[in-house]
This record gives C-alpha cells, structure tokens and sequence, in this order.
C-alpha cells in the first residue's frame, strides 16, 4: 500500500509515522509519501521517518516530494493535515477576537471561522487534484476545522472520511481510570467535530460512565477544564472543547493573560525540528506530547486500515454525513458519531436520543458550519459577517460587523476576493 500525507512537512507527521510502525503486522504500508511546499522541514522530517522505520524494522520506504501529482499517483489513502498560513495565522486567529472580548481559537468562533476561510479552498483544489490522479483513493481529513473541511470535501463528492483525536484521546483516559485494556472501551460519543459528549463509556456491555462520574468526576474535569458538578448534573462528559461555550468569559479572561497557544507551539516545533534532524535520534521524541494531536497516529492508522480493506468492519468515532443519524440536522450535515468503517467507508450508527440542551448548541454551530463553507466557498465580506453573526459565541450584530472586518483584513493574502476588493 502507498500512503500519502498532504503537509507531510509537519512535525505531526514522526507520530503518523510512529503508529505505522508499531502496526507493522496488520497495516501493509510498503511506501509512505510525505508531500510538503517546505523542502526544508520536508528534508528533515523525512530523514528522521526513514530513521524511525529502520529503527523499527519496518520495511516501508519515505520518500519526499512538492509535487502533489506525483505524491498521490497509486495512493491507496491520501491523509490531510494542513496549515494553511502556519503558526502566524494561528496566532491571529487566536488573538484578534479578544478585542470583542470574544474566545480565541484556531477552529471555533471567529478564529475557527478564519481558519475555515484559508483552508477550504486549498482543500478542495487538493482533492480535486488527487480525484484526477489517484481516482477513487480515500481522503482521511485531519485538517481543522475538520467539520466543515469535511463537509466540504463531501459536498463535491470526494471519498472523504473526517478524523479527530478527541474521542481516542477520551477513550485513553477512561480506561486508565478504570483500570482496563483501550480496545475494550467503546465510547457513546455525539455531537459535531469539537463539540462533542460522551453519553456513555461501556466496557463488557456495561455502561461505566455513572462510575466514571461519580468516583473520577475531577480527575476527567482537570482534563477538560468543566467542574466535576457540572458533568454529573448533566450525565455525560463534554469535551475539553465544550469549555469556550460553557465557561466563555473566563476563558477569555484567562486569554487576555497568556500567550496564545501558537506562540507555545512554534517553540515546541523548533525544537522538536532540531531533534528531527539529529541523526542519533531515531525514536519518537517525548516533546512530541507537547505538541497537540495525542493519539494521532492511531486514530489515523486504525481508520486507514479498515478504509483500505485491511480488516473486516470496524467501529471508530468519525465525521460523516449525517443522513438521518440526528434528526434535527439537515441529512448533509457533518456530525461526528460511532460509525461502522470498512472498504466501502463510514456509515453511521443510531444513536440514542440526544437532550434538549445539547440539541440545540449541536443546532446552532451546525447551522453557523453552513454559513461558514458558504463564505469559504463563495466569498464576501458580507458572507463573513452572516456566518459570524450565527455562531452562538457571537451572535451580536455590532460585534459580528467589527470582526468580520478585522478577519478579512488580517486574512487578504489567503483570500482572492478579498485581494480583489482592495
């Protein structure tokens, strides 16, 4: 199997890389395809795979290149994993909404919606791209905001399936907690990409989430960053990113305060490229846990192996349409569920009803998403304003009008019609 990791430069990708190594029996990756516009980081993070699989044994070869054409020619699975603009639009993203006293964030709010705007075109030309040259290889996105590029890339009927690491990042945890193997956990797991609950946490059959509650509600709380009082009154576990909707103001307070994320991050990846291109360093460096992502590489390895047809039918937590799974959602939705993947890909699985007041924020950033991809499509300030005006950590028109205005003059570069306007 050829395997093609679009952003490839990334110093997310030693983990992709990690994963397939340690699953040397079950996934038959002869050659690993790491396409990236950076020669230099895409230089060094490919001699340090190639050290990384030798130290491993594994026979699979790297090989490097800035030609998406000839990265993706006789791909079996292409993964996404972009970053348009880099750390300094990250950065931006995560600081210009504080001047509305609004969260900033790389995939939700204003932020999100910046984010949203950069990327999905250069995903869409990607996998148009990818469509014309390797026909009907499996798109696995992990490019944020994961949602909305997914919906996106299923929109234009692209074989694409989103992947997040919250749910395996929750499954990690729970079974620590309870003491038990992690393929043992399966997660009742609902929502949208980075909005997401856990409704129940079953092992054997056994629902172990009101144990979960009860006797771990802080240790999962110090996790998320939500009250243990909380979770317990509402019966299940937000995600940690459930935070910027559930306690907004300090949030923002706290941000106000600290450097943004991308500043901690930039510094983590010198680092770890430094590492990268020690020639004695031939494991995954333990920085690599600093850097976001956890659990990446399983996620994605897991999920590429059941798309490919390597196994029988699995279950993993994905983003995929969501038909009639959530009857409150229009059926081209993108939610993320438990769905059942293998070579024909993700159908998900009924899930049980879903209360009142999760309905409605699921809802509402779904109908802000809609919003969100038609401005990305589409374009316009105007459009932007709208999507921003329906977000519900937003949702004023003065405030919506001020930023709107501010993201586009901050993103210009990455937006043609907003180059055109000047």
């Amino acid at each position: 199997m050829k395997l093609t990791v679009v952003g490839g430069g990334s110093t997310y990708t030693p983990e992709l890389v990690d994963g397939i190594a340690g699953r040397r029996t079950s996934l038959a990756v002869d050659e690993i395809v790491l396409v990236d516009p950076d020669v230099s980081r895409l230089e060094v993070v490919g001699a340090f795979s190639r050290r990384l699989l030798a130290h491993f044994g594994h026979p699979a070869k790297v090989t490097t290149t800035t030609e998406l054409e000839r990265g993706v020619d006789g791909a079996s699975a292409v993964l996404l994993q972009l970053r348009v603009g880099g750390q300094a639009a990250r950065a931006s993203d995560e600081t210009f909404p504080l001047v509305c006293d609004c969260v900033g964030q790389e995939t939700t709010g204003a932020g999100g919606l910046a984010k949203a705007l950069r990327t999905v075109p250069v995903v869409l030309d990607i996998a148009r791209r990818v469509r014309e040259v390797a026909g009907d290889a499996w798109i696995v996105n992990f490019t944020n905001p994961v949602g909305i590029v997914t919906r996106a890339l299923l929109a234009e009927g692209h074989r694409a399936v989103g992947l997040c690491n919250v749910a395996i990042t929750f499954q990690r945890w729970t079974s620590a907690l309870l003491g038990v193997e992690p393929e043992s956990v399966r997660l009742e797991h609902v929502g949208l990409n980075h909005l997401s609950w856990e409704t129940g946490v079953f092992v054997d059959g056994v629902d172990r989430l009101p144990e979960l509650l009860d006797r771990h509600g802080e240790a999962l709380g110090g996790h998320i960053g939500l009250p243990a009082s909380l979770m317990r009154r509402l019966g299940m576990v937000p995600s940690y990113y459930l935070k910027y909707f559930y306690d907004h103001d300090e949030v923002v307070r706290e941000q106000k305060t600290e450097p943004p994320r991308a500043e901690v991050v930039a510094g983590v990846e010198k680092e770890l490229l430094d590492l990268y291109g020690d020639v004695g360093v031939v494991t995954k460096p333990a920085q690599l846990s600093q850097r976001g992502g956890a659990y990446y590489s399983e996620a994605a390895v897991q999920l590429v192996h059941a798309l490919t047809g390597g196994v029988g039918a699995e279950q993993h937590v994905v983003n995929v349409r969501n038909g009639g799974t959530l009857p409150f959602l229009p059926a081209d939705a993108v939610i993320e569920v438990p769905a059942v993947v293998d070579g024909g890909g993700a159908t998900p699985l009924p899930v049980p009803p879903v209360p009142p007041s999760v309905a409605g924020l699921i809802a509402h950033v779904t109908s802000y998403e809609h919003l969100a991809l038609d401005a990305a499509v589409r374009g316009g300030r105007d459009r932007v304003a709208d999507a921003l005006l329906a977000h519900p950590l937003i949702g004023q028109y003065a405030v919506a009008e001020r930023l709107a205005d501010e993201l586009v003059a901050r993103n210009a570069e990455f937006l043609p019609w907003a180059r055109r306007a000047v």
